[in-house]
């Protein structure tokens, strides 16, 4: 019997270890729990039809889980957000759930290296009613930030910018979005919890992508704790998302 209990628990935890990317919750269930009883039920039907969608690409573990994408969409709501940005867009989940929150005339610049992995989702997006809200622009986003930089016009100009790409430029990113979000407006970076590596002892046996990237997270995480233009506020909804509220 004790045995059955010891295999039984092993087991709990290899399933937990699969699904940490999208909650760092010790319980599967409360999790579940989670999703069944507040997320889905009001989860808007084109982001469940996104979902469901994304699921059954291969690289399914990119995309942003349904608590954050719902936390994201009344965070909008609340900043009453109109002019966004969001750096790394995959299938489009949380592009879809800033696009469902903004008035009619607001605008998001969404960037990504991946037209095709857009283009899967953009047919959803499109039915919603709300791809006219959206400029998206394939390739590197440095390129595209440094050029809004050199223009002072743009600076301050943006209510909310979410950042879900490449943990390695993450520090990059931030020296210049903090010129372009307004006072008083935020930058969600996504994945500061990574996978709970930021706690993992040096000899943990982590997947390699999780390994490579997470000295790049460690070192936003501590730049970002000690930024004087900014607040912050880390919570753990999904892989971790720290909001940075400029100040000055």
């Amino acid at each position: 019997m004790a045995t059955n209990n010891q295999e039984q628990k092993q087991s709990e935890a290899g399933r937990h270890q699969e699904v940490g990317h999208k909650s760092l919750l010790q319980s599967d269930a409360l999790y579940q729990y989670i999703l069944e009883t507040s997320v889905y039920p009001r989860e808007p039907e084109p982001m469940k039809e996104l979902r469901e969608l994304t699921a059954k690409h291969p690289w399914n573990l990119m995309t942003t889980s349904a608590d954050e994408g719902q936390f994201l969409n009344m965070l909008l709501k609340l900043i009453n957000a109109k002019n966004t940005m969001e750096i790394g867009v995959y299938t489009g989940y949380s592009l879809l759930a800033t696009a469902l929150a903004l008035p009619d005339d607001g605008k998001i610049l969404a960037m990504d290296i991946n037209r095709e992995n857009y283009e899967l989702g953009l047919p959803v997006i499109q039915k919603a009613g709300v791809a006219h809200k959206i400029e998206f622009r394939e390739g590197p986003a440095m390129p595209v930030l440094d050029k809004l930089v050199e223009d002072e016009e743009n600076h301050g100009s943006y209510d909310f910018i979410f950042v879900d790409a490449d943990k390695d430029n993450y520090i990059n990113y931030h020296e210049r979005l903090i010129k372009l979000v307004k006072v008083g407006g935020l930058i969600g970076y996504d994945n500061t919890l990574w996978n709970g590596s930021v706690v993992a002892p040096p000899d943990a046996p982590l997947r390699k992508y999780v390994r490579y990237y997470r000295d790049f997270v460690l070192e936003l995480n501590k730049a970002l704790a000690v930024d004087p233009r900014i607040e912050i506020c880390m919570l753990p909804v999904g892989d971790g998302i720290t909001l940075c509220r400029r100040i000055k």
